[in-house]
């Protein structure tokens, strides 16, 4: 029976405080104690009636396919709600051009859960050209055109159509990157927070497993959804000026947006006191106030206690919308007020209400993730899709997610916006456990683990060597400019856990195929080694993203340097282990800060190093990104902002995107005629030519008679072999070739 009065134990906190210490997912007594787990979650009446249920608790609607496998947003956020006793239904990609299927399983009992999937549904539907894409991964046999244009809002207000007055509760990664006012590739304006646009009750960003549970069981007690305002990680409406409680204090956010680097934080063990100041006029000490030595703990407290109840005021969605040098200054005070550890609150007005975001959500610890996969999913597509491939389904089905978070802040990507820097391990057990699952339970499977990893491959049971510096931490990144002192790098667990795991029976290969940060990696020679000796299929992905310090540094990457080291160490490797391996480096054209000059000696660089690149990509304004702000207001949020700060010059011109983009494939027929007017105008036609120190031949005609090789001009057959091997390598690897001219 569900538990609908005061839940045993439970107590709200106080008006406006957030909770002092995470509660464990797993300390909440159950909604329903006699609910067992559903092999699928239903998607009809029919499945809800063979489960013997006459009404869901909460319905999921989600624009991916369902895929029960904790790699999909629905399915761990609902096999996590049924866990706690909640009937969970899902309704996927329904047609939303009426209300109708939004009412496919009845009125829920406590709320409507929206998500637009495990992407933004813009980026998810168009490519960084603005054109439509002709596929959806996240859909049966890869349809496009599933799921309308900003589906969150659209899929909100039709849940709010087909039963009014039920609370809608929006989350997934667009409602995190559009919480707040936010400019909008795709329109190429400033839109104000989707909790306008959509009339949802309550927003929930980040990994939001935390406040979902309390929420839920708040709701199940019969608490109404309006007056939750105290839940970590959680946006809503409130009229202008409301307060949590009186004794809260609102700060300007020009007085959070200091002078200097962001890099330097306080030492929390700092013991220095300031001066004491006369307040007399003659010199005296007759008119000081006694001064009350603190000790370290309590001036922690003391500032803790401030903070809690401390609510940054940004620039009105009014003021950014038009003026770009707010928006910027916007843009820096919210990604300074991210880490769980000391963010405020923050308030941002939209017309007569504010937006109000509390601050992010404490991570998960080592076992509450553990618990979150280790949930009875299916590991496989819901049975309506039949055979029906799913391209997503597909590409990571033999795969282990062993970590969240990214501490690297590159400023082009969400992962801090939407999982934060911290990161949230898994521990050895449990991943080992999904291997043997994977291996048990996961048709198709050969003996490959696809990949284990995660945002970042080797960040897993990475962290700061101290809690309190961590918590007093203000730095965007811990690995630009430097990697920080206070950051440990031993990757000592992981290499464990690569052991361990390919020690597992019936498991033939464990690859690494997420992305890995090289800077870090050459930290850990040894976990090279591993890497490159063991888990490493003839091909490794690595992201330099530029050869230029300009770019680089918008970009808060390491140099070339890194790479350098990386690879060196690579090739040892490879070779001691009696491997043929090759780095496949990825790149990025038009991003802020980059200019002509700039991928012009990138495409040299290449060039040089006889890199060939199949797939690049062009740089897509992702909402709320720092490198998005530089492209929208041509400021560079890293530094303090001013009317007569840093100007970030930003390829926005579509006919000068594609050049960049010409660029990085010089060695395509079809980019030639744009790379040649390119280099016209930028007065580089000296790399116009047949020569091996061209860039791009002449012409097509007569570079298809200069392609003709001369008897003489062909080297001997020894000696090609013996200067670039015999090998061949796999066709279409963007990859280094060895080949001769």
């Amino acid at each position: 029976m569900a538990n609908t009065g005061i839940l045993s134990g439970y107590r709200t906190n106080p008006p406006g405080r957030m909770s002092p210490a995470p509660r464990n997912l797993r300390s909440y007594p159950r909604f329903r104690p006699e609910l067992k787990p559903a092999p699928f979650l239903p998607m009809s009446r029919k499945e809800m009636e063979k489960l013997g249920w006459d009404s869901c608790d909460i319905i999921l609607v989600t624009g991916d396919a369902y895929i029960d496998h904790p790699s999909f947003g629905m399915a761990l956020v609902g096999r996590l709600l049924e866990s706690q006793g909640f009937r969970v239904g899902i309704i996927s990609q329904p047609d939303w051009h009426s209300a109708e299927p939004f009412r496919a399983l009845g009125k829920p009992n406590l709320y409507f859960g929206v998500t637009a999937g495990n992407m933004d549904s813009m980026i998810n539907r168009y490519t960084a050209d603005r054109k439509p894409r002709s596929e959806d991964a996240y859909t049966p046999n890869g349809e496009p055109n599933r799921r309308p244009d900003r589906t969150l809002t659209v899929y909100a207000q039709r849940a709010r159509e087909a039963f009014p007055g039920v609370p809608i509760i929006i989350g997934s990664i667009e409602a995190s990157l559009r919480r707040i006012a936010h400019y909008d590739y795709w329109s190429d304006t400033v839109r104000r927070s989707v909790l306008m646009d959509s009339k949802a009750d309550i927003l929930l960003f980040g990994n939001a497993e935390r406040a979902l549970l309390e929420l839920s069981h708040r709701l199940g007690a019969g608490e109404s959804v309006k007056g939750m305002r105290d839940l970590r990680g959680t946006a809503f409406m409130a009229p202008r000026g409301w307060r949590p409680a009186d004794d809260w204090s609102e700060i300007d956010s020009t007085r959070v947006d200091t002078p200097g680097k962001v890099e330097p934080h306080p030492d929390p063990y700092e013991m220095k006191e300031k001066e004491p100041q006369a307040c007399g006029t003659d010199g005296s000490a007759a008119s000081v106030a006694p001064i009350k030595i603190l000790t370290r703990e309590e001036r922690l407290a003391q500032q803790k206690e401030i903070r809690a109840k401390s609510v940054v005021r940004l620039p009105s969605f009014e003021t950014v919308k038009e003026d770009p040098v707010a928006y910027a200054h916007a843009s820096r005070v919210f990604h300074l007020e991210s880490n769980p550890g000391n963010a405020r609150a923050m308030v941002q007005a939209h017309g007569e209400r504010d937006v109000w975001l509390n601050p992010p959500p404490l991570p998960l610890a080592m076992d509450e993730m553990d618990h979150v996969y280790d949930l009875p999913y299916a590991r496989a597509p819901h049975p309506a899709y039949g055979n029906a491939k799913i391209p997503a389904w597909d590409m990571i089905r033999f795969s282990v997610n062993i970590m969240r978070g990214c501490f690297g802040g590159c400023t082009f990507c969400s992962i801090t916006e939407h999982e934060g820097r911290i990161i949230q391990s898994r521990s050895e057990p449990s991943i080992l456990r999904e291997i043997e699952l994977i291996r048990d339970k996961t048709k198709g499977f050969t003996g490959t683990i696809s990949d284990l990893g995660g945002p970042t491959a080797n960040m897993y049971r990475l962290a700061c060597k101290d809690k309190k510096i961590e918590e007093s931490c203000r730095r965007l990144s811990c690995v630009y400019p430097t990697i920080c002192s206070n950051l440990n790098t031993d990757h000592g667990k992981l290499i464990q856990l690569y052991r361990k795991a390919r020690a597992i029976p019936g498991v033939k290969k464990i690859l690494v195929s997420s992305g890995l940060r090289y800077d870090l990696a050459v930290r850990s020679p040894e976990y090279v080694k591993e890497l490159v000796t063991h888990h490493v299929g003839g091909l490794l992905k690595i992201a330099p993203e530029h050869s230029e310090e300009g770019p680089l540094s918008k970009m808060m990457k390491p140099g070339m340097g890194s790479y350098y080291k990386f690879k060196e160490l690579f090739d040892k490797y490879s070779k001691e282990a009696g491997k043929e391996q090759y780095l496949i480096p990825y790149f990025i054209a038009a991003h802020p800060g980059t200019t002509d000059e700039d991928m012009l000696h990138l495409a040299l660089w290449l060039k040089q190093n006889d890199f060939r690149l199949d797939q690049v990509q062009t740089f897509l304004p992702t909402p709320m990104a720092m490198a998005t702000t530089m492209y929208h207001t041509r400021k560079n949020p890293l530094r303090k902002i001013a009317r007569e700060s840093e100007t970030v010059e930003t390829p926005r011109l579509a006919k000068i995107r594609r050049f960049h983009k010409a660029l990085l494939r010089y060695h395509d027929p079809a980019n030639w005629e744009a790379l040649r007017e390119g280099l016209k105008r930028m007065g580089r036609s000296d790399l116009i030519g047949n020569g091996p120190q061209h860039l791009v031949p002449r012409s097509d005609a007569v570079a298809a008679l200069a392609r003709r090789p001369r008897r003489e001009e062909t080297p001997p057959l020894k000696t090609v072999a013996k200067k670039f091997g015999q090998k061949k390598l796999r066709p279409g690897a963007a990859i280094q070739r060895k080949r001769p001219g």
